[in-house]
C-alpha cells in the first residue's frame, strides 16, 4: 500500500485540495488529493529541477 504525505504548504486542515507524495522504488510518486487516481511519476532529480525552477522564477 501507498503511504501518501501531504505536503506542508497545504495547510493541514480537514478539505481535500492539497498535494500528496510518495516515495516509489525510483521514483517519486505525486498526487492531487481531490483526484487521487491521477498520480504522476517523477525522478527524484526531475523533482529538484523543477522546484528550484519554480523557486528560482518567484514573481
Amino acid at each position: 500500500m501507498i503511504q501518501w504525505q501531504k505536503s506542508s504548504f497545504s495547510g493541514g486542515g480537514d478539505g481535500n485540495e492539497c498535494v500528496e507524495l510518495a516515495p516509489g522504488e525510483s521514483s517519486l510518486l505525486l498526487r492531487e488529493s481531490d483526484e487521487p487516481d491521477r498520480i504522476l511519476l517523477v525522478t527524484h532529480h526531475g523533482l529538484a529541477a523543477l522546484l528550484h525552477h519554480l523557486r528560482a522564477n518567484r514573481p
